[in-house]
């Protein structure tokens, strides 16, 4: 089953579906823009309450869809259509932002190394919590600072070294480490910590709650969906 709703609004609604039948394996993708940006908020909370989902960020550093304004990763000094003279705002870093709010997965791939990715992506969807996986996905047409050449120069996978993803300090500084080499893998993984659901003391008892009885007659329920409608 497959949901599209508002921009910026994914991880609300993704929340909402998971907690009413929470049998479903939730996965979300969006981009920079729309998860770090006007969704930003939701991309926090949904963390720190360790909703049992995969959310998918297709980061390419700027706002391809709306033709090339800044987003929240775009570098310093970008001159973009929305900055002409170069942009004043550092960029967010999602990766430590991610493992500071609570999510309990959290990695990083790039589209130029699709049996890595697969591999990142497979592994938080078996990650029982929020799983976040940052993926480089470079703009051909608005960023030409970001491109895969920039990428396949600089990108070293954590798999091909002696890191484990159990260090939270270390991830942390792996996870700022930007220039001549950009760390790609996963960074954190923590399986210790209760996913939203299994806290919820009303999904103890009964199974999902999308699959219970409504406890109201049909006429009522139909009335209340045409009001709201």
């Amino acid at each position: 089953m497959a949901c599209n709703t508002l921009h910026g609004r994914a991880l609300a609604v993704a929340t909402g579906a998971q907690m009413a039948n929470h049998s479903l394996k939730v996965i979300v993708t969006g981009g920079d823009g729309d998860g770090f940006g006007i969704g930003g908020n939701h991309f926090i909370h949904t963390m720190r309450r360790n909703v049992d989902l995969t959310y998918i960020v297709m980061d390419n550093q700027i706002y391809g869809l709306t033709t090339g304004q800044t987003s929240p990763t775009t570098r310093l000094g970008a001159r973009t259509k929305s900055t002409p003279f170069g942009s004043v705002e550092n960029p967010i870093n999602p990766i430590p932002l991610a493992m500071a709010a609570g999510a309990t997965y959290v990695a990083r791939g790039w589209t130029g190394h699709q049996r890595h990715l697969t591999e990142l992506i497979k592994g938080g969807i078996q990650h029982r919590g929020f799983a976040f996986i940052d993926t480089f996905s470079p703009c051909v047409t608005f960023n030409l600072d970001n491109t895969h050449d920039f990428f396949r120069q600089r990108t070293r996978r954590l798999e091909e070294t002696d890191y484990t993803p159990d260090n939270f300090s270390r991830a942390m500084e792996l996870g700022y480490q930007w220039g001549d080499e950009i760390p790609i893998g996963l960074f954190w993984k923590r399986d210790d910590l209760a996913s939203l659901d299994e806290l919820e003391p009303v999904l103890e008892e009964g199974g999902p709650i999308a699959k219970r009885p409504l406890g109201i007659d049909r006429e009522t329920a139909q009335s209340l969906v045409r009001e709201l409608m």
